[in-house]
């Protein structure tokens, strides 16, 4: 299909009048900045325009209509005015009526129609063409007040920064879809080409994570799922969400503060309701899952503190997953390094170990000495102790991040005991360090769960000497090394 227009922007006139005399309209300032960015990554200059809405006559009207048959793309800029001017609807429906004729609103794993939401809408307030699409929003809205603030540069630099980044990601995904276009013999619903991503729809509070996340993953080549509003009603929800998951090799869900909306006919909530889901998919093979926690989270919604309680301690819930607390940058390693490998790998060939060798690894059970990057020195006298008994592997913090990721997997997915030094650290450390273990099947275990102590060093305080749990072998080790309190640990390794 050749177009003679790469994009069209469809929008209310009255969203385009200047708040400041003598200043550009939101619109022409949004124009002008997509024109600049999608030449800047395609090459060349793109042919985007709009009705200026000064002709106002009937043969202009039709003329327009005819010429948005040969559009590649429109831009709707939702608002209040927008989802009420029939002018607007009367752009949208002409442009999705010729799309049909040309073989359908979606190309692979794209839609056609982009929605910039300038201002908050109710979903069942947009135009049905627009209610699955889904939505760049360029508006902000404050957590404490609950205003809404559109990202213009008049509200000051960090509402001008995010307009940026929120034109960053369309222009990007603009010039995805243009790209596939020259490259499409004819318009289709194929299958997208690479990996395919279950990206689970979150709350607000985590909407800019899910955001880099998406960005990320699509810019590696990844298809990224769902690519429409999901619906409301929950059979229709459920439905829209398995054939999403088919396409997808993997899922990643951001778990919040907030309880997210349940569907329409539903008991469970929307991110209950994917991750039953994704659960159903896994267990189909071929499949890996990622749920994220931020740490330190502070729940105030009892729901949404019991839904947490629930992945945290309910294995059928995280079974075969990873479920992280940790640092957004380490999900997002992790996440790379989940696409790099399969998500069911062969079983590795067994080599036969020389008699000497296989001697040594029946003499000395295999044990992972986690510890803390300031507690590289401290560590040693414990260290040397043990390896006497054990194969001992510590933590280490020098070399690619990806690298010393894996090597922290593969110990705790080979060693037969974990002994983690809580010495410079804090008990949150030590928590997030306990739930890696309890993961570990998650990362390809197949021998028992490893014997799991926490040895509590200097320097002493008042939440050391209070430290208990259920999950491990506590050893107090205050004065330096004490052999005799380490015993009870080194017979349960030794088994």
């Amino acid at each position: 299909m050749n177009f003679e227009g790469d994009a069209f922007i469809s929008y209310a006139h009255l969203d385009n009048l200047e708040l400041i005399q003598g200043q550009n309209g939101w619109v022409t300032n949004l124009h002008r900045a997509l024109e600049v960015r999608v030449a800047q990554l395609l090459g060349k200059q793109p042919h985007i325009w709009r009705d200026p809405k000064l002709k106002g006559n009937d043969d202009f009207a039709e003329t327009l209509i005819e010429r948005l048959a040969r559009v590649a793309v429109l831009i709707t800029v939702v608002s209040p005015r927008y989802v009420r001017s029939d002018w607007a609807l009367k752009e949208l429906a002409a442009f999705a009526d010729a799309a049909q004729h040309q073989g359908g609103l979606r190309i692979e794993d794209k839609l056609r129609i982009f929605k910039v939401l300038k201002t908050p809408v109710p979903l069942d307030k947009h135009p049905p063409e627009l209610q699955p699409v889904l939505g760049y929003e360029f508006f902000k809205t404050d957590p404490d007040s609950g205003r809404v603030r559109e990202l213009n540069e008049i509200f000051g630099p960090e509402a001008q920064r995010d307009f940026w980044l929120k034109l960053d990601d369309l222009a990007h995904d603009i010039c995805d879809l243009l790209e596939k276009l020259d490259h499409a013999e004819v318009l289709s619903a194929a299958q997208p080409r690479g990996q395919g991503v279950f990206l689970a729809e979150t709350t607000s509070d985590l909407r800019e994570q899910r955001e880099t996340l998406r960005r990320d993953l699509q810019q590696h080549g990844y298809a990224v799922y769902p690519t429409r509003t999901l619906p409301c009603l929950e059979a229709e929800l459920r439905a829209a969400v398995s054939a999403d998951l088919e396409k997808c090799q993997l899922s990643v869900m951001l778990v919040g503060k907030n309880h997210s909306t349940v569907p329409e006919g539903g008991k469970d909530s929307l991110l209950e309701v994917q991750n039953q889901l994704t659960i159903e998919r896994a267990k189909r093979g071929k499949f890996a899952r990622v749920l994220w926690i931020p740490p330190g989270l502070e729940i105030e919604d009892e729901r949404q503190k019991q839904f947490i309680d629930r992945l945290r301690l309910d294995p059928n819930l995280v079974e075969g997953a990873d479920l992280l607390e940790t640092f957004f940058e380490d999900l997002r390693t992790v996440i790379q390094e989940k696409l790099k490998r399969p998500a069911d790998p062969a079983p590795a060939p067994t080599v036969k170990n020389p008699p000497a060798q296989a001697a040594s690894a029946a003499a000395h059970k295999s044990l992972y000495f986690v510890h803390d990057q300031r507690d590289n020195d401290a560590v040693a006298e414990w260290v040397g102790y043990l390896f006497s008994d054990f194969e001992v592997m510590q933590s280490v913090f020098e070399g690619d991040e990806a690298e010393i990721r894996e090597y922290h997997d593969e110990n705790l997915r080979e060693s037969d005991g974990v002994l983690i030094f809580y010495g410079s650290t804090n008990e949150c450390w030590v928590r997030r360090k306990l739930r890696e273990i309890q993961k570990s099947p998650g990362y390809g275990r197949a021998k028992p769960a490893p014997v799991v102590g926490i040895i509590v060093a200097p320097p002493r305080s008042t939440e050391k000497e209070r430290f208990r749990t259920h999950e491990a072998i506590v050893v107090p080790q205050f004065e330096g090394l004490s052999a005799e309190a380490l015993q009870p640990f080194i017979m349960s390794l030794k088994g």
